[in-house]
């Protein structure tokens, strides 16, 4: 592992990282505005889930096919970027998957909104290509294998993200708290939450890929 100052350095560094508004952030968001705080908050948790799998795979080397197959990547940003577009769509048509309707308005099952937000985040490519390029900097050969350096660098990344997920989930949700529970407001929910996540997909889509 790096020296104690390397290592506070290394988590200011992603702390700093992840406050800075990402898709991640903006699905949490659209996930609390439509859902409220306690769906904001399994969305996290899902999202913090999914990008385990990219530490994983940074810690294997499997994330390099991103960088060495602009093909491979091509198809994972295509098919993020086409989920978040359909998760999109469903909320606008006000038909979110496996809802439990309660009044005018349609609860999405906690566990899919885990399932959905790891699945979200495991289509991200950039996060593959981000935890490639940023954590072997910080990996020191000469305090052993880097694999099981690369995974707990991720590890602490990740757990950095979740509190800053979670205060966007608590400051979304209170706010979707405040609107009035009218079935014009819960379709103007439905609609701001749909449209984040379909100008999210669109933001992936377009995104080009940083040079290797």
């Amino acid at each position: 592992m790096p020296e104690t100052d390397a290592l506070i350095l290394f988590v200011a560094a992603a702390l700093l990282m992840n406050l800075s508004p990402g898709p991640s952030n903006f699905y949490v968001l659209s996930a609390s505005l439509s859902q409220g705080t306690r769906a904001g908050i399994i969305a996290a948790a899902g999202l913090a889930t999914g990008s385990l799998v990219h530490v994983a795979a940074a810690a294997t080397g499997l994330s390099a096919v991103f960088v060495y197959s602009p093909l491979a990547y091509t198809l994972l940003k295509a098919a993020g970027a086409a989920y978040l577009v359909y998760l999109g769509i469903r909320y606008l048509l006000g038909a979110a998957p496996g809802p439990v309707h309660i009044g005018r308005t349609a609860i999405i099952p906690a566990r899919k909104v885990f399932g959905q937000s790891m699945v979200v985040e495991i289509l991200n490519p950039k996060t593959a290509l981000f935890f490639l390029a940023f954590l072997p900097q910080f990996a020191d050969p000469d305090n052993g294998p880097l694999a099981p350096q690369i995974l707990v660098l991720g590890i602490l990344v990740t757990l950095t993200a979740v509190p800053c997920d979670v205060l966007v989930a608590m400051l979304s949700g209170r706010l979707a708290d405040r609107i009035k529970q009218t079935p014009a407001m819960l379709r103007l929910r439905n609609w701001l939450s749909g449209s984040v996540l379909i100008g999210v997909g669109a933001f992936v889509a377009f995104s080009r890929r940083a040079a290797p």
